[in-house]
């Protein structure tokens, strides 16, 4: 009878490509490869150095009791040392066969991957598509998640920036362990929001510390979705492997933690430039005349000596500016000054504009700019 219990834990293979968009999905590859690569080498070490000292212990308990009995039958002999050498080679006979069980449970227990997979058991191999991971906000409306994820801060917002402060591995992980509801995606936009509210408000080393702690999240989100499992099983996992990791793959995670810092700068950038944009709009807006034209466009369209005018707010100087002008363009100007609300009209200025009267009689009090 085929057992196919030894077929229900494989590990996926490590090329998916439904990664996070903040994840450089070639690295994370690499790293979980490597990372498996390496623990079955270990293994391979650990089981040859069994077989070795396994072998050693043989040999020297076969001599032990050999020599033993070749002394036993010399009455002068003293065997007290011997007989405790053989004694001492029994008890590690006994912790090797212990070590060995152990090994082969362990052994049965590890789940089967791409690389340990090798040799056909059927002439034909139906592989079943895995079920896709399912999100629990797959069935929310953009309004419910939006509700869900407001609630989700307000419950956690403390232990949210608690976690985002912390900075040792150890530690992130003893804390996401004894919080785990903090375990999931709405940490890591929190996370990504806050990094980009502290690069706006300038405090750089701060937003860089928190953006480490917003890439463990996401590499932990991410190990879950490549595993299909539930994300709080991947905390122990990620840091073990993040700690233990060599120095390649560390230096791939910091590459990672760089861009992302760099992404928010950007777009702390982005936000600062719009917001200014929209500073600038609302200035305009309320300083738009009554004409709605901008008084400070106006002003900067007016000839030099009009300009002089409005600076120095001399009453005689804008009537011989004007006198001196041709009437269609004092008009001109007159017009859009009263439309962007740097001049105040009054019945003389009316005049002038409908031609019924010359720049010379205009007494006209230009607005402060």
């Amino acid at each position: 009878m085929v057992d196919y219990s030894k077929w229900k834990d494989i590990e996926i293979s490590d090329d998916e490509d439904d990664t996070h968009p903040n994840i450089d999905t070639p690295s994370l590859f690499r790293w979980r490869h490597q990372a498996r690569v390496e623990r079955m080498e270990e293994q391979r070490r650990e089981h040859e150095e069994h077989e070795r000292k396994k072998a050693e212990t043989l040999q020297k308990l076969k001599s032990t009791k050999e020599q033993l009995a070749k002394l036993e039958n010399e009455q002068s002999a003293d065997l007290t040392g011997l007989k405790k050498v053989l004694q001492d080679l029994e008890e590690e006979q006994k912790k090797i066969q212990d070590k060995e069980n152990e090994m082969k449970k362990k052994e049965k227990l590890t789940p089967w991957n791409v690389d340990t997979i090798g040799q056909d058991g059927f002439a034909k191999t139906v592989i079943n598509k895995r079920t896709a991971r399912k999100d629990d906000d797959s069935g929310l409306s953009d309004e419910e998640k939006e509700k869900k994820i407001k609630e989700f801060v307000k419950e956690n917002e403390k232990a949210l920036k608690q976690f985002g402060m912390l900075r040792k591995y150890d530690d992130s992980k003893k804390y996401l362990q004894e919080n785990p509801q903090l375990v999931c995606e709405n940490t890591a936009n929190y996370l990504v929001i806050w990094c980009i509210n502290l690069e706006i408000e300038e405090k750089h080393d701060l937003m860089e510390h928190v953006a480490h702690q917003c890439i463990c999240m996401q590499y932990i989100l991410e190990l879950s979705k490549q595993l299909d499992v539930d994300p709080r099983a991947c905390v122990g996992s990620f840091f073990s492997h993040i700690q233990n990791a060599e120095i390649e793959y560390k230096n791939s995670f910091d590459d990672e933690l760089r861009a992302f810092k760099e992404r928010i700068r950007k777009r702390a950038a982005e936000k600062i430039a719009d917001a200014l944009k929209e500073a600038e709009e609302e200035e305009k807006m309320a300083r738009i005349g009554p004409g709605n034209l901008d008084p400070v466009e106006v002003f900067e369209s007016l000839p030099a000596p009009l300009k002089v005018c409005f600076e120095t707010q001399s009453h005689s100087l804008l009537q011989e500016t004007l006198a001196a002008m041709p009437q269609n363009e004092a008009v001109y100007h007159m017009k859009r000054c009263i439309d962007s609300g740097l001049w105040v009209p009054d019945a003389k200025s009316k005049e002038l504009i409908d031609g019924e009267t010359s720049a010379e009689n205009v007494e006209e009090t230009p607005k402060p700019e």
